[in-house]
């Protein structure tokens, strides 16, 4: 990503359906961890998508979304005079993934 969408990062998920129907719905929330210069874990940002459905019984679907975090989600004492702009060694991880199949 470029200098402008440094909140962001591309997150590759893929999805299989061990069950005996198709899965028609369901929603796919992330946890975006915000994390300073010394490691420390400041805040967990969830954004939720749509599943990539319909997911056959048996098939496997893998579909890449954009996860973004407002520069608001940064704590005050590390945000930066410009929005959008990542304070120095400040970095996202998107590590929780859950889905909901509907």
């Amino acid at each position: 990503m470029s200098a402008d969408h440094r909140w962001c990062e591309q997150v590759t998920v893929s999805f299989r359906n061990t069950g005996g129907t198709a899965v028609r719905s369901g929603t796919v929330t992330f946890g975006t961890h915000i994390i300073g210069a010394l490691g420390i874990d400041w805040a967990t940002i969830e954004s939720s998508e749509e599943l990539p459905s319909p997911i056959a019984a048996g098939a496997e679907r893998t579909k890449t979304w954009t996860v973004c975090v407002e520069a608001m989600g940064v704590p005050p004492l590390e945000r930066s005079r410009e929005w959008g702009r990542v304070p120095l060694g400040m970095h996202i991880e998107t590590r929780d993934v859950s889905v909901d199949w509907a």
